[in-house]
């Protein structure tokens, strides 16, 4: 049997399927993270400056480096796990660390970033988190005492998860040390890997979240602006019902306003797409948590619901204002360039009839001038005639006066009808 030629990326596409692992976590255990985008208007990041940064930390702690061109990395760095990854708008720095501090969310864990590194970070924090993962028997008194001291409880959601695996608890706010905090209380069940995918799945909520909103800004900017231009493209319009109206400068004005439309959509659309996107990413992370109330409070669905969902509507009714008002602007554009179309076929049709008239006017005066042109050319042909018959008087005892008049007639016939011999064969 001949050898089957495989696709040249066929195992590519297969290993980055299982590229991005979740980790495997003891408890209890510490985690940070830290989520980098290059630059606010930055689409697409410089990926080798990111390489570059990560392979600046790894040589503090002496760890081997990624090969060249690596999107993801996972190593140990002293006593701690890292685990890196690369997005296409920003980058991620998890450590995993064994153990608790004696101060809940101390900000020292977050210490396994220099300070000096952190300076130099190409780009700016698009968020952090500190994570506090606890053995727990699901003792509800003793978890409400510990998240109340922890958490905001106007804004904290809270929740099982993974049928009883463990409970997680946040309030989606920045700490004074501008860190979010999460705290995860693992069942004595639980294994390891489900408890990594549970901390994976929330780091992947709060970043995906933190993306997702930052097409509100872009929404609310936007908001005057399309007023502005809503308000214009409803004054062209109603020029268009006006017959005493200038197409032609309205056509332009209109032209300028689908311009700015056109620009504003180029502009943004690619953040409301990407917002879209990630909101759709965050729906699907915490779905897969499958929520059960803990303590009667809020879970991560309903704070969504209720904090997070109104923003993403606006950002969405943001984009369809957006794309609608371009549409009408390139219908009412449409329209008026139509009426221009007519207005130029009515001009056409006066021009073609003054030419029609000027024409008839031409050809009525060209008629006059052959006229003219006949009786000069016969008085000349006459004069000729007659000084070739002048010899002949004598003879037929005619006087001059006499021959001249006897050839006038057909002299003059014959220039009539020369002239208009050539005028058919002209025409």
């Amino acid at each position: 049997m001949p050898p089957i030629t495989d696709h040249p990326l066929r195992y590519k596409l297969t290993n980055e399927l299982h590229a991005r692992p979740f980790p495997v976590l003891t408890v209890p255990g510490t985690a940070v993270f830290m989520a980098v985008k290059q630059a606010p208007e930055a689409v697409a990041r410089d990926r080798g400056l990111d390489l570059a940064h990560l392979t600046l930390l790894l040589d503090r702690f002496g760890a081997p480096h990624p090969p060249p061109g690596a999107t993801h990395y996972s190593g140990q760095i002293g006593r701690h796990v890292l685990k890196w990854e690369q997005h296409t708008e920003f980058v991620t720095y998890t450590v995993f660390t064994e153990g608790l501090s004696t101060r809940a969310f101390d900000p020292a864990d977050f210490a396994v970033f220099p300070e000096d590194w952190l300076t130099d970070m190409p780009g700016t924090r698009l968020t952090s988190v500190l994570m506090r993962i606890e053995a727990s028997d699901g003792d509800e008194a003793a978890i409400k005492h510990r998240i109340n001291d922890w958490f905001e409880a106007e804004s904290m959601a809270i929740a099982e998860v993974l049928d009883k695996s463990a409970v997680i608890a946040t309030d989606f706010r920045i700490d004074p040390t501008g860190h979010s905090r999460i705290a995860m209380f693992v069942r004595p069940t639980t294994g390891k890997r489900r408890v990594g995918r549970i901390v994976q799945r929330l780091f992947e909520i709060e970043t995906y979240k933190t993306m997702a909103m930052l097409g509100l800004p872009v929404a609310r900017d936007l908001g005057a602006e399309m007023n502005r231009l809503e308000q214009r493209l409803v004054d062209l319009v109603a020029d268009l019902r006006r017959a005493d109206a200038d197409a032609g400068k309205t056509l332009d004005a209109l032209l300028e306003v689908s311009a700015e439309l056109e620009h504003m959509a180029m502009r943004h659309g690619y953040r409301f797409s990407a917002t879209e996107a990630y909101s759709a990413i965050v729906q699907q992370r915490i779905e897969v948590l499958r929520e059960a109330r803990f303590l009667g409070r809020q879970s991560f669905h309903e704070f969504m619901m209720r904090r997070f969902d109104p923003a993403m509507r606006t950002c969405r009714s943001t984009a369809a204002r957006l794309e609608n008002l371009t549409v009408r602007a390139e219908r009412a554009g449409n329209l008026l360039r139509t009426r221009v179309d007519v207005d130029r076929s009515n001009q056409n049709q006066k021009v073609l009839e003054s030419m029609d008239r000027r024409a008839d006017l031409q050809l009525r005066l060209q008629r006059t001038v052959e006229g003219l042109s006949v009786v000069a050319i016969s008085y000349y042909a006459v004069s000729l005639a007659g000084y070739l018959l002048y010899p002949l008087t004598g003879p037929l005892g005619m006087s001059k006066g006499m021959i001249t008049a006897v050839v006038t007639l057909p002299v003059v016939a014959v220039v009539w009808g020369l002239i208009r011999r050539v005028r058919k064969r002209m025409h």
